[in-house]
């Protein structure tokens, strides 16, 4: 067994054959599972956080959907509570709740459970953060032309956030990929049991920094991408073609 604050562990060609050994049995299906459960979890606590973010968005006493008082303040509430909560604790809290949605505490359907309760109070957040940015003239419009409540969260306030909601998407997936990590320590699948099984409980230390830097490789890849595609989708950052000419005329190019 290696010592994984020994220096000459990570540094031994015998612990890296050891290394080598695993990953080529145990990381492509823990990179698999990692994936698969981070973007379904993901899916989850979009489904239940965005139409929280657009309630309490919208849900002023002068907003579109107006709700009273005592609900709105008793949404943020609960929010705020799941969200003050450590995801290890609430990893612990939850066990009852996966037992009885899927039928068992472990492995990768269980896992889920726990990040979708994570992950949502902070996708409605973060919806909310993004429906208020749109241009309140837009709504005024809308409103003004007879257009329903629903009819203005579906065809504007919804597309006008496309840009902020992608970049929302992108954050919530490397939030959720950290959780994955955390969940190998009570049964989850993937990257994290890796870690915490061949990196922690048998100390050896080379697997748990290959686990580490696949984590940090994905989080990369996510947040590129969808950094990308919220600047694809922004049209403010975009400009006509014939301004970009006249402008170049007037400088004189």
């Amino acid at each position: 067994m290696f010592n994984l604050l020994a220096p000459g562990n990570l540094f031994s060609a015998e612990a890296w054959a050891d290394a080598w050994e695993i990953v080529l049995s145990e990381f492509p299906a823990a990179i698999w599972d990692t994936l698969w459960v981070t973007f379904l979890s993901t899916l989850f606590a979009f489904v239940i956080g965005l139409p929280l973010g657009i309630l309490l968005a919208c849900g002023d006493r002068d907003g579109i959907i107006p709700l009273p008082r005592w609900l709105k303040a008793l949404l943020g509430f609960l929010i705020n509570i799941l969200r003050s909560v450590p995801f290890t604790i609430l990893m612990i809290v939850v066990l009852p709740l996966s037992r009885a949605i899927v039928g068992t505490t472990v492995g990768t359907t269980a896992s889920v459970v726990p990040l979708v309760v994570a992950a949502f109070p902070f996708v409605a957040r973060v919806v909310e953060s993004s429906v208020r940015e749109v241009n309140p003239n837009l709504v005024e419009a809308a409103e003004s032309m007879g257009a329903t409540p629903f009819q203005i969260v579906v065809k504007v306030l919804i597309p006008e956030s496309v840009p902020s909601l992608i970049s929302n998407v992108a954050l919530t997936l490397t939030n959720v990929l950290g959780y994955t990590a955390m969940s190998g320590a009570i049964g989850g699948d993937g990257l994290g049991r890796i870690a915490y099984n061949y990196g922690y409980i048998r100390y050896q230390s080379p697997v748990l920094l290959l686990s580490v830097l696949l984590l940090i490789l994905l989080v990369q890849v996510i947040q590129s991408l969808g950094s990308f595609l919220s600047a694809r989708f922004d049209r403010r950052l975009k400009r006509p073609v014939g301004g970009r000419r006249k402008k170049r005329a007037a400088a004189g190019e």
